[in-house]
């Protein structure tokens, strides 16, 4: 582990550099906090943008589930036809200059541990000895790849959604989509305006909404906010709202590329097959699978409740009442992720 010698003594530390992050730097600024000693942000990536930064080609603007403008400088107008990859990324280097954000990256924080009446965040840019903690690490570094019998056995290509470059190196290929969520929705369109054979698996049928209006966002985040009040993992708000039928949805569905398939029984050398013994060939599986939260740096906490989740009090952890977390359970999302910021520095500044 590369890890300096260096001590660096801070107020608030935060960990990550996508909306939550920001959006936590910019009501530590704005509180009154010094960019640099009253606060520091910590990046793991080489450039501004989060999990954006990675997304696949294909994914553009109009297609995205959402990006809320982060406080203090809206995006403003963007071509719905410009790849979310660039996008994103150009707005929140913007952002990082404009605002003068103190964002030391690449900084990979390997451990948080207390020490006294400090959390000491230690880092390949040294340790940090914080009064608080603000993490906001996202979930994309953390792909989750089901476990099914014969997986290892796959003669084809295996990879995740976080792995996933566009449909081009699939020409002439057959490929399993896993995974009952956008992502999944995306993949199969994607492949299949390029002339890609799919066949789409999910665990349950899909529910398709015509429309997420108010009340049915806030029954799906109170779904997942009951979860993390049980100590359970959180699924994802997403997971929650079922899929929003638009019509480019619907015209895939009418045209049979939304024909789902249930979960399959086992992994073969060439395919997958199901409980009746019925097979599908594949050249390729695609786990669109989801991601989990990218917490294994506060493993020396020992945060887990007994349901394998972690217990928070608004932002606050309860077994760590100096660590806020944003982004996880029902702030997990773009809009979620800026409000638990604002209320994680109210929390934090609360508690001096």
């Amino acid at each position: 582990m590369d890890v300096s010698p260096a001590l660096h003594t801070v107020d608030v530390a935060v960990v990550g550099a996508g909306q939550g992050g920001l959006s936590a730097a910019f009501f530590l600024d704005r509180a009154g906090l010094d960019p640099g000693r009253g606060y520091v942000v910590l990046d793991g990536d080489d450039e501004p943008g989060g999990a954006w930064r990675h997304r696949w080609p294909g994914l553009v603007m109009a297609r995205v589930n959402g990006v809320h403008d982060l406080p203090g400088f809206p995006l403003g107008a963007v071509d719905p036809q410009a790849p979310a990859r660039e996008v994103v990324p150009a707005y929140f280097a913007e952002y990082e200059l404009r605002l003068g954000m103190p964002v030391r990256r690449p900084v990979v924080v390997h451990d948080v541990r207390p020490a006294g009446a400090r959390l000491l965040v230690t880092s390949s840019a040294g340790t940090f000895a914080a009064r608080a903690v603000v993490n906001a690490t996202g979930t994309w570094t953390r792909p989750f790849w089901p476990s099914y019998p014969g997986r290892g056995s796959f003669r084809g290509r295996q990879l995740h959604t976080a792995d996933y470059a566009g449909p081009q190196e699939f020409t002439g290929q057959h490929v399993v989509v896993v995974g009952g969520g956008i992502s999944a929705v995306q993949h199969l369109e994607d492949l299949a305006a390029h002339g890609v054979g799919t066949t789409w698996v999910t665990r349950h049928e899909p529910v398709f909404r015509e429309d997420f209006d108010v009340e049915a966002r806030r029954a799906a985040v109170e779904v997942v906010a009951q979860r993390v009040a049980a100590g359970e993992p959180p699924g994802s708000v997403v997971s929650a709202t079922g899929l929003l039928l638009t019509p480019e949805v619907a015209a895939l569905r009418d045209r049979g590329v939304l024909k789902r398939h249930p979960a399959f029984s086992r992994i073969t050398p060439d395919g997958v097959e199901w409980a009746d013994g019925s097979r599908q060939g594949a050249d390729a599986i695609l786990w669109a699978t989801g991601f989990r939260p990218a917490l294994d740096h506060l493993r020396s906490l020992h945060l887990r409740e007994p349901g394998g989740g972690i217990l928070v009090d608004g932002t606050r952890v309860v077994r760590e009442p100096r660590l806020h977390l944003v982004g996880y359970g029902p702030s997990a999302s773009t809009v979620g992720a800026s409000r638990a910021a604002r209320q994680a520095v109210h929390e934090v500044l609360a508690g001096r």
